[in-house]
């Protein structure tokens, strides 16, 4: 019922804020306008810049994988990855295509499934970490810049809030890996075992430091062509906006359009660009806001052949598909085996 009522939010806020968007007559006869002049080559682009992304972030988790002992082939890899990006943009929450990759992984190493597992936390954490180092050094190189109007200065200090919460995090969580602090929590305590699992993602990596490094450049490599996927969709619509104001919006896009309030960050996005690309670069809010549509549209195109593997992919190990709810309970059933012997 909780879930129910999380996924009904989310869709009557995504609705609500679409409506908000694009309920206008005028903006969207300017929209269509945007459309019937838009320079579609630059599209194309955007779907190679995402390319890149897939690219870039496979790598990453193929070296996070190899640390683990853990050599898949490369059908079988590149597979389980496409499920993974396909329903982290379809399923509610954004960590759906976690799940569902962190079983199927599990059939497929049997005598690794501690390992399988803490990959993929490691995989996201890694991700954090390099979108935190992004944000922080764009926001220092152009605060004037993003502050200089009130509604941009408040999404700017709402960013600078999730930043700080962010770091807090990372700092919390290294402290009490460091320390073995986890043993002083009560085991009622909320995300106990999470903070287990993230411990011991820590220990295993800092070993490892150099294919961490390895994987935190990929994880900057993912993100920055992520960025430039969004700047091919501006461009396909006339928005000559400069490569590094466009790139300084960017985290208070991709980190706000993150947060499980929508569905898929759908209305979120646009909104967000259409306040801080309107109000600093001045690019028209019509223009702003189909850049987010566009955009989400072409990472969609990029994700589509993740459910075309899905239908075909066979775990080993496992006989058919499996429910979502099953999955999670035996991914559960995991952490809590590794929060015990930890």
């Amino acid at each position: 019922m909780k879930k129910i009522l999380i996924t009904l939010f989310q869709l009557g806020v995504t609705i609500a804020v679409l409506y908000w968007v694009y309920h206008d007559p005028n903006r969207r006869a300017q929209m269509a306008e945007a459309i019937r002049g838009a320079q579609y080559h630059w599209v194309v682009l955007g779907i190679l810049a995402y390319v890149v992304v897939e690219v870039a972030a496979a790598f990453r988790w193929h070296v996070l994988l190899k640390v683990q002992g853990i050599h898949l082939s490369f059908l079988r890899l590149s597979g389980l990855f496409l499920i993974g990006m396909f329903y982290n943009q379809f399923l509610p929450g954004g960590t759906g295509g976690d799940i569902i990759k962190s079983y199927f992984l599990l059939k497929e190493t049997p005598d690794k499934k501690a390992g399988a597992l803490l990959a993929v936390v490691f995989d996201r954490l890694v991700g954090l970490v390099a979108l935190v180092a992004i944000t922080g050094t764009l926001i220092v190189l152009r605060y004037d810049f993003l502050s200089q109007t009130t509604q941009t200065r408040q999404l700017l200090w709402f960013l600078l809030f999730l930043l700080g919460s962010s770091i807090l995090f990372l700092v919390s969580t290294f402290i009490i890996s460091g320390f073995n602090l986890f043993h002083l929590l009560s085991e009622k305590f909320p995300g106990r075992e999470k903070l287990i699992e993230i411990s011991a993602a820590y220990h295993l990596y800092a070993h490892h430091w150099r294919a961490t490094l390895v994987a935190f450049g990929a994880s900057v490599v993912a993100h920055l062509a992520t960025f430039t996927t969004f700047l091919c969709a501006a461009y396909a619509l006339g928005a000559a906006v400069p490569l590094l104001d466009f790139f300084a919006v960017m985290p208070v896009e991709r980190t706000i359009s993150a947060l499980p309030i929508s569905f898929a960050g759908i209305g979120i996005r646009e909104k967000i660009l259409q306040i801080m690309l309107n109000g600093l670069c001045g690019v028209p809010e019509a223009k702003a806001i189909l850049i987010g549509s566009l955009s989400f549209l072409i990472i969609l195109v990029c994700c589509i052949p993740g459910a075309l593997v899905y239908l075909f992919y066979k775990p080993s190990g496992a006989v058919g598909h499996v429910k979502l709810r099953d999955m999670q309970k035996e991914v559960a059933t995991l952490e809590h085996e590794i929060s015990e012997t930890e």
